[in-house]
């Protein structure tokens, strides 16, 4: 099993981790998952194409790269102002999420279970400070596919980068900013030796659903039983990453403040700019693609279902 995430990392690489001892575990040693790292036999984009074609067994990956081939799993990965985990994990498990899901990837011919649930990410990082909108204009910024026309529509430029050339990249002031990961993930990959400030709050991924993948025939191949084991293996790994993430993260922006890093939030008028341009670029998706409306829809749906308990149960 390929994995999309370096297993020396917290968090998304950490769950590869628990993920397999935890299938090894419950089936008594029957079931072993060996753990290929990222890019080692396939591009970790192009890992679905490898899992169809039959030169991975499986992955474990973002659901996001499934985007480019469907639309749709854009729901699950990155939607900006979107379900927090806790939503994200609730509309998964108990409302329609893992059906889309699933129905999503068997029409890519694979089996595509929910193993990980990862939390918002950090704002960023930026060379220079960001206090009203007029300051996004000319920066060269590295976002993701949502996020990027979002902050394109501010007078942003997108610079395309992967995620291993973006230190680097700041580093040399040949971008100006822009997203990596989590505050956990950031601070484990020395982005306070930058000397930047670190904006938060992640608006443009609230959440993200981390991804199992088997080829169809392949999953449909395995005993029953060694079935179940996975799909509650999963099921354990969201539950772990949910109750590690909150803590996690607040170690690590202790540790970033205590490197020096400067700690910054957005102002109200860039948040602002920021949901009204999010609003009007996923509106835009969403008529692009039914697939992808409609499982915005049952998310809004679903959600909208607990407001009134969420409003009388919060304490002042």
């Amino acid at each position: 099993m390929q994995t999309a995430f370096n297993p020396a990392l917290p968090g998304s690489g950490e769950g590869v981790r628990v993920f397999t001892r935890t299938v090894k575990h419950m089936s008594g040693g029957a079931l072993a998952i060996k753990i290929i790292e990222p890019g080692r036999m396939a591009p970790t984009a192009d890992m679905l194409d490898a899992v169809v074609a039959g030169d991975l067994e499986a992955a474990f990956t973002w659901s996001g790269y499934a985007a480019a081939k469907a639309p749709v799993f854009g729901a699950f990965a990155t939607v900006p102002f979107g379900l927090g985990p806790e939503d994200m994990t609730s509309w998964m498990l108990e409302g329609d999420g893992s059906r889309i899901h699933r129905e999503a990837y068997e029409k890519l011919g694979v089996t595509g279970i929910p193993c990980g649930i990862q939390g918002g990410k950090g704002g960023g990082w930026f060379r220079s400070d960001l206090n009203t909108v007029e300051d996004f204009k000319g920066q060269r910024l590295r976002f993701g596919r949502y996020a990027g026309e979002i902050v394109s529509r501010m007078g942003a430029t997108l610079v395309p980068l992967p995620p291993g050339e973006f230190f680097y990249q700041l580093q040399q002031g040949k971008v100006d900013g822009g997203e990596m990961s989590t505050p956990a993930i950031d601070a484990a990959l020395g982005f306070d030796k930058l000397g930047l400030p670190y904006y938060v709050p992640g608006w443009q991924q609230p959440s993200a659903v981390l991804d199992f993948l088997m080829r169809h025939d392949k999953w449909n191949a395995l005993p029953a039983t060694m079935r179940a084991q996975i799909e509650t293996a999963c099921r354990a790994n969201i539950a772990w990453m949910l109750s590690r993430s909150p803590h996690m993260q607040g170690l690590a922006l202790e540790k970033l403040k205590a490197s020096g890093v400067v700690i910054k939030q957005w102002s109200p008028e860039i948040m602002k700019a920021f949901r009204t341009n999010a609003e009007i670029v996923i509106k835009e998706l969403a008529d692009h693609d039914p697939d992808l409306a409609a499982a915005l829809a049952n998310q809004r749906a679903f959600i909208s279902q607990s407001v009134s308990w969420r409003t009388l149960s919060r304490l002042p």
